[in-house]
């Protein structure tokens, strides 16, 4: 079992003023796995303090010197991947080796990007007599979820420390546990005190006391819509800047010339990817209405391959969700769509005999679904596939467009040019045209309430600074 009893600030490991603790908990079996503290009010308060301290010499720390460091922070997390690997297979329930891959291969290949982009950004243009320069904004709260724990840090921490900030980063209790091995790399790196801080806490009083902290100057925080929301009005307090990556209901649209099986292989694998805790899954499946009885049939096909188990046995390819809470939430929605009549295809409230005692879900498709049913327009996060019927393109944009949500989308075709064309009709900040292949320079982010700013790429490293003009009597020759 992993124990810390510390949390790490000011560049120590520091004990809580609590103490109190978080059991965490192996999802698969709920066996405890580790124990955390619960940490306070007043550690988040002497996080923010050292950060603060921090950020005048880290923001003039050389950009060469802070891209060696994001480097060394990468080959770190490389060296534990199979130990983080672990811990979040076991803490959200992903399966053992895509974890390792994903959970703790991504946040290598974050930090390396973001080295690459701070080498190549121009820091300052010269417009006419102005001299115009990007600065960083100053002290971040990260506050980060649990579905993707040491991926959503990386993408705020690497950013944050690019772009010359200096940061708090709070991790759910859920899945804290990758968060604190991230927190003894950055020990072992060598980064300077204050510059990186992690505390643990609950969200209704530590995160809320980081977002409305007067010596934080940005909030990023990556969870529901519903937290987003009291996010901004905490944050509007001292009007500082907020970051927001929030809930989705993306759609994958079959067009009527595309390759159906491989559209629908590839839009249920969307799905219950993460056994469907991904904010930006491609949870609804629009299919032409004359194509429906041969979608349903492949999507229900491609259900069966996914065998449920334990997220650290070989064979598994749909571990447990997260938690008992996330159980629950999931199976009722199922019985909600069984209510609203939508046809249940595969899956539902029954599991496969022999699972062990965790937290799982059968993966579950919903035909004959109403684009304005619960199963049409909630966030279930869990694997559960939603198809929905069209008569026209036109159609299939308006219910695609028709959710609160805009983060991702897919569409497919065997038109390239007529896939564009309908995703530029999509109000989404992310659209795959026949499977897309991730780039991790892409902006990552969503429309209407999936969120504001950008995470990855240069838009990534823009949303922690701030832009400021120095004006000239005369032209300014060049930038120095």
């Amino acid at each position: 079992m992993y124990v810390k009893s510390d949390l790490f600030i000011n560049g120590l490991w520091t004990p809580s003023e609590s103490k109190e603790h978080y059991e965490v908990t192996c999802a698969s079996t709920r066996e405890i796995i580790g124990r955390v503290p619960a940490g306070t009010v007043e550690d988040a308060n002497r996080a923010v303090v050292a950060a603060s301290r921090a950020l005048p010499n880290w923001s003039n720390v050389p950009r060469e010197e802070r891209a060696q460091l994001l480097e060394r922070i990468a080959d770190g997390i490389e060296r534990r991947s199979k130990e983080i690997g672990r811990f979040v297979a076991q803490e959200v329930g992903m399966p053992l080796k895509l974890a390792t891959r994903v959970q703790a291969g991504s946040p290598v290949e974050i930090f390396r990007t973001f080295a690459k982009v701070l080498r190549e950004y121009s820091f300052e243009e010269v417009v006419g007599n102005c001299l115009i320069t990007r600065e960083p904004v100053g002290v971040v709260a990260a506050i980060t979820p649990w579905n993707f724990p040491l991926h959503q840090i990386a993408a705020k921490t690497a950013a944050a420390l690019a772009a010359g900030c200096t940061i708090v980063v709070k991790p759910s209790e859920v899945a804290p546990l990758s968060a604190f091995l991230f927190a003894e790399v950055v020990e072992e790196v060598g980064l300077p005190a204050g510059v990186f801080n992690l505390i643990t806490g609950a969200g209704p009083t530590v995160g809320e006391s980081l977002a409305a902290h007067p010596r934080v100057d940005m909030v990023s925080f990556t969870g529901s819509t519903a937290v987003g929301r009291r996010i901004l009005a905490l944050a509007a307090s001292t009007v500082k800047r907020v970051a927001l990556e929030l809930g989705g209901k993306s759609a994958s649209v079959i067009l009527d010339d595309a390759d159906l099986r491989t559209a629908v292989r590839g839009t249920v694998a969307s799905c219950y990817f993460n056994s469907g805790q991904t904010c930006s899954a491609h949870t609804r499946l629009l299919v032409p209405k004359a194509l429906y009885a041969e979608v349903a049939e492949l999507a229900t096909e491609a259900a069966r391959t996914f065998v449920v188990g334990s997220a650290l046995d070989e064979g598994t390819r749909l571990g447990p969700v997260a938690s008992a809470r996330q159980r629950d939430r999931v199976r009722g929605f199922i019985e909600q769509g069984i209510r609203d009549g939508a046809s249940l295809l595969s899956g539902g409230l029954e599991l496969p005999p022999g699972l062990p005692d965790g937290f799982f879900v059968a993966p579950t498709i919903f035909g004959n679904v109403h684009p304005g049913s619960a199963l049409g327009q909630e966030e279930i996060f869990g694997p559960v596939l939603s198809i929905i019927t069209y008569e026209t393109e036109a159609e299939a944009v308006e219910i695609a467009n028709g959710t609160i949500f805009g983060l991702s989308g897919g569409v497919w075709t065997a038109d390239e040019n007529r896939g564009r064309a309908f995703a530029r009709r999509l109000k989404t900040g992310q659209v795959e045209i026949n499977g897309g292949r991730h780039n991790s320079l892409a902006p990552f982010g969503g429309y209407k309430q999936s969120g504001r700013g950008r995470e990855f790429g240069v838009a990534g490293l823009e949303e922690y600074l701030e832009m400021k003009a120095i004006l000239h009597k005369e032209p300014v020759a060049e930038a120095s």
